[in-house]
């Protein structure tokens, strides 16, 4: 069966992206499967440390595993923004296939120095689990802020990007490129997006020569996506708008069925909104032909 790992060096050849949901209930882990399905193209599954103690550590991996093995379909599933080795070390034995162990709050030296600990420590655990690390400032929390901050203050260098990979040895690297976490309101009504800053992801590309990740992807401009993934962006991160599209439907079915008790009768609606999101993000990460990163 298809590894994590092969999916990334194949989707680097044709220059596409791997897209990575979050998911927090099986509304959402039912939607995001069902998307890349109908799209035939692989996916991951993330979840924070809040999202794996509100479903379950060994539950969701136990639940990814059973629609891997039973569909045979490349569904993969990261340890989203993890930041004790406790609890990453938690997911690599629950059978996670990736982690993102993320310490970019810390000073960079610190950082550096823990991340290459933890990446010894996990590959012993799991020797062929991906290990993600994060530098630079990308924001906390993918929610619905006022405004978003300048995202332009503490984008990551390509010389920063070479040492921590050099440094470390992690697998995949998350700078920050422009993206933040959440989106602002502007966003969520449409009126405004998030730009990246795409010779910076190329100069970063050149310098780590691993697999990149664009974390807080929801609310990108659609021609800036695929600059970023011809630049070199091998993994785009989708969140908030999942969550959105969420509680949208989910406020629609109750209210258009408000004497309705009945979960399964309710969350369909739900399920096909998220569903809908995701094939729309999963249809551009796939693109074949990209405009030039320049």
């Amino acid at each position: 069966m298809q590894t994590l790992r092969d999916a990334l060096e194949q989707a680097q050849q044709r220059g596409v992206a791997i897209g990575h949901f979050n998911v927090s209930d099986s509304v959402l882990l039912k939607a995001v499967f069902t998307a890349a399905r109908e799209q035939n193209v692989p996916v991951l599954v993330g979840a924070s440390e809040g999202e794996r103690a509100f479903m379950g550590v060994n539950q969701l991996a136990a639940l990814v595993k059973s629609l891997r093995e039973e569909f045979d379909f490349p569904i993969f599933l990261n340890a989203d923004h993890t930041h004790s080795l406790a609890s990453a070390e938690a997911a690599a034995r629950a059978g996670f296939d990736a982690i993102v162990f993320d310490l970019s709050a810390l000073p960079l030296e610190e950082n550096l120095r823990q991340t290459r600990e933890a990446v010894i420590a996990l590959k012993a655990i799991r020797p062929s689990i991906l290990i993600e690390g994060e530098i630079g400032d990308i924001g906390t929390g993918s929610e619905i802020h006022e405004a978003m901050p300048d995202p332009s203050k503490r984008l990551t260098t390509p010389e920063e990007a070479r040492r921590f990979v050099e440094t470390t040895g992690v697998d995949v690297l998350a700078p920050a490129v422009g993206n933040m976490h959440g989106m602002s309101k502007s966003m969520v009504r449409g009126e405004t997006n998030k730009h990246l800053n795409i010779e910076r992801i190329a100069e970063i590309k050149k310098a780590a020569r691993v697999p990149l990740t664009l974390h807080g992807g929801s609310g990108t401009d659609d021609n800036d996506f695929r600059k970023a993934i011809g630049a070199g962006i091998n993994i785009v991160h989708i969140n908030t708008e999942l969550r959105v599209a969420w509680r949208r439907a989910l406020e629609a079915s109750l209210a258009g069925k408000p004497e309705e008790v009945v979960p399964y009768k309710i969350l369909p609606s739900v399920v096909e909104s998220v569903k809908e999101v995701a094939k729309s993000r999963l249809r551009l990460f796939n693109e074949t032909s990209r405009l030039s990163a320049a």
